[in-house]
C-alpha cells in the first residue's frame, strides 16, 4: 500500500509536506535563530534581516517562536490520533467477536462519548486533571475515538460473515489468531484513512486549545498560542496571524490529501487502479512493439 501511495502524485506531495513538519518539529528548536522566550526593546518590529518575521508585542523573535511552537503541536496531534487510535479499534474489533454484552457495552460507550459537548468535557477534565498537554491530549483522543470505534467494527462486521472466517472459528481457531490471520488486514486500509484524516483534526483541536489557554500556558509558544497573541495587535501587525494560520491550513490539507491517496489506492478502488495501470503499461508495450517491427 506504500507503494501505491507514492505512486500518486497526491500521496507524494502529502508524505513531503507531512515529512517537512515533522523535521520541523523535530530540528525545530535547534534552527531558530533566536530564544524563542527572551524579550527585547524592540516590540511589534516588521520583518527584518535578523527577525525573519519581526516581533511580538514583548519583542520576542516569532520565527522562532513559531519553529520551537511545532513541536508541540506535532506531538499533541498525534498524541490525540494515537489514543484515539488505540481506544476506539481495539474494542471495535473485539465487539464482534467477544458476544452481545460486549457489544453493547462498547456501543453504548461510543454513543455517550459522541453525545458529550467536547469543549466543555475538555475543560472539565483538564481542570480535575492539571493544565497540561498530555492531559488534554488523552481527553481529546478518547472523546475522538468512537471514529475507530465504528470504522473498525464496520470493516470487522463485513469480514466476519465470510465464510473463511465462520470455517475457521468452526474448526476451533482462537479469536486472536482469526483477528490476526484474516481480520487485521481488511481493518487496516480503513483505519489508515481515518488516522490520517484524524492527525489532520488534531492539529485543528490542539491550536484551538492553545488559542484558548488550554494545554499549554504561556509563554510557551505553540502555532494557537501565536494566532491568540497576535490577534490583539491586529492594528499594528495585519500580517502577523498569517504565519500561523498557514502552517496550520498547510498541515491539515496534508493531512486529508494523505487520507484520500489511502483511500484511493485501498479496496477495490486500489484494485482498480492497479489494473488500470498494468493494462496502460501493456498497450504501451504493444505500441512500442508495433512500433519497433514497423521500424524494421
Amino acid at each position: 500500500m506504500v507503494r501505491r501511495v507514492f505512486a500518486l502524485t497526491s500521496g507524494r506531495i502529502a508524505v513531503s509536506l507531512l515529512v517537512l513538519v515533522a523535521l520541523l518539529a523535530v530540528l525545530g528548536p535547534w534552527l531558530a535563530p533566536h530564544d524563542p522566550l527572551a524579550t527585547s526593546e524592540h516590540t511589534l518590529g516588521d520583518a527584518s534581516g535578523t527577525n525573519w518575521l519581526g516581533t511580538d508585542h514583548l519583542g520576542r523573535d516569532v520565527f522562532s517562536r513559531l519553529l520551537d511552537g511545532s513541536r508541540v503541536s506535532v506531538l499533541g496531534s498525534l498524541e490525540v490520533a494515537l489514543t484515539a487510535l488505540a481506544v476506539g479499534a481495539v474494542p471495535g474489533i473485539l465487539s464482534v467477536h467477544l458476544g452481545r454484552g460486549f457489544e453493547w457495552l462498547t456501543l453504548r460507550l461510543a454513543d455517550t462519548l459522541v453525545a458529550l459537548p467536547f469543549l466543555l468535557f475538555a475543560v472539565a477534565v483538564i481542570a480535575l486533571l492539571g493544565n497540561g498537554i498530555t492531559q488534554a491530549m488523552l481527553v481529546t483522543g478518547a472523546l475522538v475515538s468512537p471514529l475507530f470505534y465504528r470504522v473498525a467494527r464496520a470493516a470487522t462486521l463485513a469480514v466476519a460473515r465470510s465464510p473463511y472466517v465462520e470455517a475457521a472459528l468452526i474448526s476451533g481457531a482462537s479469536i486472536g489468531w482469526v483477528v490476526r490471520r484474516h481480520v487485521w488486514g481488511k481493518v487496516l486500509p480503513p483505519l489508515a484513512v481515518a488516522l490520517a484524516q484524524t492527525i489532520g483534526v488534531g492539529f485543528v483541536i490542539v491550536s484551538s486549545l492553545t488559542f484558548l489557554g488550554i494545554g499549554v500556558q504561556p509563554p510557551a509558544p505553540t502555532w494557537g498560542g501565536l494566532l491568540a497573541s497576535d490577534l490583539g495587535y491586529l492594528s499594528h501587525q495585519p500580517w502577523a496571524p498569517l504565519a500561523p494560520a498557514l502552517l496550520i491550513m498547510v498541515t491539515v490539507w496534508a493531512c486529508n490529501l494523505l487520507a484520500d491517496a489511502i483511500r484511493d489506492v485501498s479496496g477495490e478502488a486500489g484494485r482498480a487502479l492497479v489494473n488500470h495501470r498494468k493494462a496502460r503499461a501493456g498497450r504501451r508495450d504493444n505500441a512500442r512493439s508495433v512500433s519497433a517491427g514497423g521500424a524494421r
